[in-house]
This record gives C-alpha cells, structure tokens and sequence, in this order.
C-alpha cells in the first residue's frame, strides 16, 4: 500500500543519516556554533556577592581557579597579574549565559569594584592605592554576572598591598659626590604578594609612594 512505502521511506531518511547527526530522535544537549554547551551549568544559589550578583555553585573538582599576584610600577602604579586554571576569559560582547569554565574577572580593592577584565594582565592605578594597607581581590564571573563559587564561596583570590609615603630619611639622603642632601625617588622594598585558588590571602610589603600620597 501506498501509505506503508511512505513510512518506509522515511525510516530510511533517518538511518542514511551521517553517524554523529542528531537523526529522528531529540538531545537535552543543545550547542551553540562554537562549540558550548547551553546546558545549565552548576546551581544558582540564593546568596550572593557584596554586589548582590547570584552565586553559581560548581562541583570542587572542576572548579575554575584564579591567582593574583601584584607589584610596584612606575608613578606610583601598581602591576597586576592572574592566573587561571580551568577557566578561559570569554570575549568582549559575549552571549550573556553561563557555560561551564568561561567568562571573566571583577578586580576589587578593598572591596570596591576597580574594573573588569578579560586579561590576565592589568596596571592598577594610583588613585585606588592610597597610602595604607589594601585587599586586591580577583573574582571570577561568568558571562551571565553569576559569581562562580565553591561551597557557597566566590572562586576569588586576595592580595595584601601597603603603599607609603617616603620616610624623612629617604627623601633628605647625603649625596656621596657633593655631601649635600639629595631627593630620593623613593626606593623600592618589596616583595612579591600573589595568592591562588579561592580565597586565599597573603600579606606583604608594597613600594613607598613615589610621588606622595594619591588622591
């Protein structure tokens, strides 16, 4: 019968189909043209960041890690590198979801958010270093503003800075040729602050304030 050639036929259609294909049946996962899953990625919580963005729990063992690590630049800047693990920086304009491992760093200092990053490489400035002793924290988003967390706590890494002005000493040195007082730029003693996987915090020493106390 006519309608028994057509059930035959497209039970053929769908066994030609390239192995690997989505074929007749249906999938929960779904991708994008890159390559991701859009399937929901970890468990949003009902806590939250100091900002208020929704933590998004994810199981330890795949967890994305970061470090930061900061040192002293000219004019009183400040140099800032992380380090990440399991974790890749989404480009600017990406789509506003979550996708397992991806998505971006918050910079904090003292818990007032500085910038957002998608680099592993940013120079703090001045003005958010006054003298004192600071918290550089590193925090990683995903794309949708949901806080990546482990146990309820934000994946994020701490770095402690102290910036000061020059002592008396310093800025009145003899010169060795003339005897006479000179200026000094302002020397550098410090080591490096870095911290890695979450929340975690070193102390250190920052660079003496080299041209006075910033504003």
């Amino acid at each position: 019968m006519s309608w028994t050639r057509g059930l035959l036929a497209v039970l053929a259609v769908c066994v030609l189909l390239p192995a690997g294909s989505a074929g007749c049946g249906t999938s929960d996962a779904h991708e994008d043209g890159g390559g991701a899953s859009t399937s929901p990625v970890g468990k949003v919580l009902e806590g939250t960041d100091q900002e208020g963005r929704h933590l998004r729990e994810v199981g330890k063992k795949d967890a994305p890690e970061v470090g930061v690590e900061v040192q002293p630049d000219a004019g009183g800047t400040w140099d800032v590198r992380l380090s990440v693990h399991h974790f890749r920086f989404s480009v600017a304009g990406a789509q506003r979801r979550a996708v397992a491992g991806r998505g971006y760093v918050r910079l904090y200092v003292d818990d007032r958010p500085v910038t957002r990053l998608r680099t592993t490489a940013y120079r703090l400035p001045a003005r958010f270093v006054p003298r004192g002793t600071h918290h550089v924290t590193a925090r990683l988003y995903a794309d949708d503003g949901t806080a990546w967390a482990v146990k309820g706590e934000p994946v994020q890494s701490t770095a402690d800075i102290t910036a000061s002005e020059p002592s008396p000493s310093d800025t009145a040195r003899p010169d060795a040729a003339s005897g006479t007082p000179a200026a000094s730029a302002g020397a550098t003693d410090t080591t490096g602050m870095s911290a890695s996987g979450i929340d975690l915090r070193t102390g250190g020493r920052g660079s003496p304030d080299r041209v006075g106390k910033a504003s």
